[in-house]
């Protein structure tokens, strides 16, 4: 202690104490971690970020699909993002690398010291090189896409980004040519797409052409022929019609007398129930009958949503609904083609299943109004025009359990695209049993045995065009069946005494 005190303290200066900085950029690897739950791969299903982004830390990188689950991944750096190892739809394993980022590294005065001094000296007689100046970092502009309901937009058919599916699934479903996309939200747990719900798509005729995307638009020059190769779409419209040419088909074509029916459609019309009516900006009228209070003492209606509204009846509720009668009555046209079984067999159902075609801006679907006999007229219009409405966005609201299960009898409403009076409708297997065409409605001048005493009558008349499954319709069955049916639709008051 005694010698301290002739010492004299010098404070050293500060910057001694602390180290410069330079930065230098440094290529990261950026790898799959382990997501637990012994999963060893995952599918990169989507990238957030396109090469030579800039990217800032907890950023969306990527999202990668498990077996078990759909994780997003974010940047653990901030950076440039130089290369990605993996594109979309391919697998990675743990521990692979996805992607290189561009980052910039601090290093210490020291550490650069200790680099200079390992350069060998140059002789002073050569002159010294001039090394040139890293060129600026590349700056990408994110082009803005439309909104979906942009007209300018264009739909990416093919893209899966946004469905919950295994990779075992996705695969699958690649090899059939089916669109992930059309099928989400699936039948399994949160939504995820199974394999079963790829085989029902299959079977229920979900397989079809969109013109819009069948293939990439192609420039003829000079004349020349161009060779277009196939899309997805239509490459599996291909397979799907290969497999039609297993069933031999039977065609029955007649005409249907709807002139009673379009007589009663303005009573119809002007008695649609509340909930099937958009709401209305006027005050409502006070009703007598809901004296004790709206609502009390009434039963419940099912809630109705705004897809599912309409202001006029058209025929088609009305043909599906005496259409589900008569095959409540014919189990052969209620009835499914067995497969699992070795012997061939058929399966009946219960209720009257419908397939009913519906062309949309993505491609040709086939949703099934499910147990039709056990709706009314209002009811299977809410449901039409609703399914109709799914169809229309983009992408397609209509799901696999909309479209699951196929039904036992395909109706195509044909009339509304043109003005044919026939058509020759194509059964696929798995697609029910039998399908029909239904034209253009047009008012005929009937000279016909029943109106000949008369001179003839202006009659409105339907085209209808049928094709059964041969190997388990006979000829005189379909046309026994048709007929069946045309006792319903052209005496509708029928109808009064069936629901009383």
């Amino acid at each position: 202690m005694l010698l301290l005190r002739g010492l004299r303290l010098r404070p050293q200066p500060i910057f001694n104490l602390h180290a410069r900085y330079a930065s230098r950029k440094v290529l990261r690897t950026f790898k799959l971690a382990d997501i637990g739950e012994g999963i060893t791969e995952c599918e990169v299903i989507r990238w957030s970020v396109e090469p030579e982004a800039k990217i800032a830390s907890f950023d969306p990188l990527c999202e990668v699909q498990s077996d078990k689950a759909s994780v997003e991944i974010t940047s653990p750096f901030d950076g440039i993002v130089k290369q990605l190892l993996v594109e979309e739809g391919k697998v990675a394993k743990v521990g692979q690398g996805l992607c290189l980022i561009e980052v910039e590294e601090e290093e210490t005065a020291e550490e650069t010291g200790r680099k200079d001094e390992v350069k060998p000296e140059q002789p002073a007689s050569q002159p010294e090189k001039s090394t040139p100046s890293p060129p600026p970092p590349q700056t990408t502009t994110t082009t803005r896409q439309p909104h979906p309901l942009d007209p300018s937009f264009i739909p990416k058919l093919d893209s899966t980004n946004d469905v919950l599916a295994a990779p075992s699934v996705r695969h699958y479903a690649r090899s059939q040519g089916v669109n992930l996309a059309e099928l989400a939200p699936g039948s399994g747990k949160g939504g995820r797409v199974e394999k079963q719900d790829v085989d029902m798509f299959i079977q229920g005729g979900g397989i079809a052409a969109a013109a819009a995307t069948a293939s990439a638009p192609v420039a003829t020059s000079d004349g020349k022929d161009v060779v277009v190769e196939l899309g997805r779409t239509r490459a599996a419209m291909w397979r799907a019609m290969v497999k039609s040419l297993e069933v031999p088909h039977f065609g029955y074509s007649t005409t249907l007398d709807i002139t009673d029916l379009h007589a009663l459609l303005p009573l119809l019309n002007q008695h649609i129930p509340a909930q099937h009516r958009p709401p209305s900006n006027s005050t409502p009228a006070f009703n007598p009958a809901h004296a004790l209070g709206e609502g009390v003492g009434l039963q419940t209606v099912p809630a109705v949503p705004p897809t599912g509204q309409y202001t006029r009846l058209t025929y088609l509720p009305f043909l599906l609904k005496t259409l589900a009668t008569t095959m409540m009555d014919w189990p052969l046209l209620r009835a499914t083609i067995t497969a699992t079984t070795a012997k061939p067999s058929l399966t009946i159902r219960p209720h009257a299943d419908i397939a009913l075609a519906l062309a949309t801006p993505t491609g040709l679907y086939t949703p099934v109004l499910r147990a039709t006999e056990t709706h009314n007229i209002y009811t299977i219009a809410s449901d039409v025009t609703h399914l109709a409405a799914l169809g229309r966005r983009v992408p397609s609201g209509l799901t696999a359990a909309h479209l699951g299960g196929g039904g036992t009898i395909s109706v195509s409403n044909v009339g509304a695209a043109g003005h044919g009076t026939g058509a020759m409708p194509v059964l696929v297997p798995g697609g029910g049993v039998a399908i029909v065409a239904i034209g253009r409605a047009e008012w005929i001048w009937d000279v016909s045995d029943k109106y000949w005493q008369a001179g003839g009558a202006r009659r409105l008349k339907l085209p209808v065009s049928w094709s059964a499954d041969h190997r388990v319709v006979e000829g005189a069955e379909l046309a026994a069946f048709v007929e069946a049916w045309r006792a319903w639709v052209e005496n509708p008051g029928r109808l009064i005494a069936a629901g009383v």
